[in-house]
């Protein structure tokens, strides 16, 4: 651990535990592809290079030493000890912060519920309180594996301003301008999908909100509750998490 910490500043360290936490959160709350997917963050300081999970590791393996460092075209510098950066993870989470410079963390799930929602014609439905949290979300169609960099300005484009994207037949993207915000923001998309799967699952008859009703009701989550994402949740996962295994932070 010391060799890694001594090499970088104190900024880029408390992502690196930050990162790391939130993989062991992802892990914790069901939502890992065994060595499947990304969690990236924008280095403090430096917005043209990424800290990411390396491939090689379960999400309940990572370390804040073990986190990878990245430019934005891939090349993974000296600091950390995984095995190498998932090709598919780089294209489709460096299109993010490239498209975005208010966005510092992105994770990206293959969840049950995500996966199937975003097979689903109809996307993701308004049809709950926390279902209209999510004020702007954007859709990406499949094309086969992301392994081409070309498919990065596809992706800068269909994002917009939104915080959560669903990759179509593929699975869920969250975005934050903190690791906190963009854990509550996967979180919370998650617990949405289960819903609405739960829902369609029943066969009965969906009551269908007004749509001011909807958009007001995003427009207070807007304001209210968006901005304040993550900022009192994740003092208190860490906690969880300290309780349960300190070793992220090594």
């Amino acid at each position: 651990m010391a060799e890694v910490k001594d090499r970088v500043s104190p900024e880029e360290w408390q992502t690196r535990v930050d990162l790391a936490a939130c993989c062991r959160l992802v892990d914790l709350y069901g939502m890992t592809d065994m060595l499947g997917n990304n969690v990236t963050a924008r280095v403090p300081g430096e917005p043209d290079h990424l800290l990411i999970n390396p491939l090689g590791l379960l999400y309940d393996e990572v370390t804040a030493s073990s986190v990878a460092k990245i430019d934005m075209d891939g090349n993974v510098g000296s600091e950390g000890s995984g095995g190498g950066v998932n090709q598919a993870g780089f294209v489709i989470h460096g299109a993010m912060h490239k498209a975005r410079a208010d966005v510092n963390c992105v994770i990206h799930t293959h969840t049950p519920a995500g996966m199937a929602v975003s097979a689903l014609e109809c996307g993701l439905l308004p049809m709950a309180q926390s279902s209209m949290r999510f004020t702007s979300v954007a859709y990406h169609d499949f094309n086969g594996l992301s392994l081409d960099v070309a498919e990065q300005a596809v992706l800068m484009t269909e994002l917009g301003d939104a915080d959560v994207m669903i990759l179509r037949n593929h699975g869920l993207l969250a975005m934050g301008a903190t690791i906190a915000a963009a854990f509550d923001t996967i979180y919370r998309l998650e617990l949405v999908c289960k819903v609405q799967l739960a829902v369609l699952s029943t066969h009965a008859r969906m009551r269908k909100l007004p749509e001011t009703v909807i958009e007001d009701t995003k427009a207070l989550y807007k304001q209210y509750v968006i901005p304040h994402a993550g900022k009192r949740e994740w003092p208190a996962l860490l906690r969880k998490l300290d309780r349960i295994d300190r070793s992220y932070r090594d």
